[in-house]
């Protein structure tokens, strides 16, 4: 016999769409928009996509799950589709990465490719398909994870801060395109430093030989600056003291000098 319950009223929540939810910036960024947005996690690990859903329901959120890998281009594809067909699309966090250790020269090239396709490519697509959707509704945001690699850069990871390098003046490209129309759309690049996440993990490599432990970052205060930005309308936001100290040294130095200090980091 057919149910005679009525079907839930829709949601009047905006959504947000968060690129490598599972973990790490993006899992912060879905706790911390649950209370106030709908969802939709994107990642390629389902199991854990499914169970941090789970966990954000009791919280009133609605948190859809898609197992996507964002290197692949049909599946970006997909994601673009999905960002164009829901009605409360609001903000695309675009937080999905990884970084390559080493000499470029040393290692395979594989992971370089895939590096760019995710960072650059996905990146360009992801925000075109949003912006596609969000200036003619006249509201929303999007934020790209970049990093203060985009500013100072280092032996050993000339892919991960060119990506970097790249993502930050996109998006300042797009936050002039859009003033240039007087949109209320809102666009952020998210700079931190070192940050306590998987991220080194997975790239096999020690917290203790890449910075002191005064420069290590905690995710939750990284997401927290990020969403008090994107509320100010900031364009670049660059947490902890010492990083915004050192950013503003930094891009400050002559070439010859700036090189000269980049060359002095740790591999």
């Amino acid at each position: 016999m057919p149910s005679t319950e009525p079907a839930p009223p829709p949601s009047s929540r905006p959504l947000a769409v968060i690129t490598g939810a599972s973990s790490g910036l993006g899992e912060v960024f879905a706790r911390k928009l649950a209370p106030t947005h709908d969802l939709l996690l994107v990642a390629r690990r389902e199991d854990k996509l499914g169970a941090l859903a789970v966990e954000l329901a009791k919280s009133g959120a609605k948190a859809q799950v898609l197992a996507l890998d964002l290197e692949i281009e049909r599946d970006v594809d997909t994601l673009a589709g999905r960002l164009q067909s829901e009605p409360r699309f609001e903000l695309l966090v675009n937080n999905a990465g990884f970084g390559v250790s080493g000499l470029f020269w040393e290692g395979d090239l594989a992971p370089h490719e895939r590096m760019h396709r995710l960072h650059v490519m996905a990146t360009l697509r992801l925000c075109h398909a949003a912006l596609r959707v969000l200036v003619p509704r006249d509201r929303g945001a999007i934020i790209n994870v970049a990093s203060v690699a985009a500013f100072i850069r280092g032996t050993g990871s000339g892919s991960y801060g060119s990506t970097k390098s790249w993502m930050t003046a996109f998006t300042e490209g797009l936050h002039l395109d859009l003033r240039s129309i007087g949109s209320k759309v809102t666009v952020q690049a998210l700079c931190p430093g070192f940050t306590y996440t998987e991220f080194h993990d997975t790239m096999g490599v020690s917290r203790e030989s890449r910075a002191p432990r005064s420069f290590w970052l905690n995710a939750n205060d990284v997401v927290e600056a990020s969403l008090d930005g994107l509320r100010r309308g900031k364009l670049y936001v660059v947490p902890g003291w010492r990083y915004k100290l050192l950013t503003a040294f930094a891009t400050k130095l002559p070439h010859g000098a700036r090189i000269a200090f980049e060359s002095m980091r740790k591999r």
